[in-house]
């Protein structure tokens, strides 16, 4: 196990939420883009700590 597991795990729950609810057609893409932006940006500051 590494220092950012539940980062990690955090982002994949997140983004699998995202990908679902554009799947179910509740986002376009436009929106499904704004909430993973945050997320990757979270998963990467916490790389580089």
């Amino acid at each position: 196990m590494t220092d950012h597991d539940d980062e990690l795990a955090a982002f994949l729950q997140e983004a699998e939420t995202v990908y679902e609810e554009y799947d179910e057609g509740y986002l376009d893409a436009d929106a499904a883009l704004r909430r993973l932006r945050p997320l990757v940006e979270d998963l990467a500051d916490a790389a580089e700590d």
